[in-house]
């Protein structure tokens, strides 16, 4: 029997800088799927309305919506936490599955630029 080299997994791309523009730029590289949801929220909460006080707010969401979505197994292994919590007939059950994708964004949250 011959060992099979694991295939390669492609990296996952490094935390831009925490800034709107640098942020934007990795998730059209990195995640484009969530570019148009991007753009609204800024055109929405920070554009149009010409204040800059909900910045933090919009930085913290998408800083992590963007740590999760530029790793595959990653956004996949959320996404089938969520699915099995809408289906799932256990409260408990249900409870467990979302306290772990809860703990995955917020360790998200602690990741620096460059990580």
């Amino acid at each position: 029997m011959t060992a099979h080299a694991a295939e390669p997994t492609p990296a996952v791309p490094p935390m831009p800088e925490r800034n709107p523009k640098a942020l934007r730029e990795a998730i059209a590289r990195h995640a484009p799927q969530l570019l148009p949801d991007f753009d609204e929220h800024w055109k929405r909460a920070i554009a149009d309305t010409f204040d800059i006080g909900p910045l933090p707010a919009f930085l913290a969401r998408w800083w992590v919506e963007y740590a999760i979505a530029r790793d595959p197994q990653l956004d996949a292994h959320v996404d089938d936490l969520h699915h099995r919590a809408a289906e799932a007939t256990d409260y408990a059950v249900a409870k467990a599955l979302l306290e772990e994708v809860s703990n995955i964004r917020y360790g998200a949250r602690e990741l620096e630029p460059g990580q």
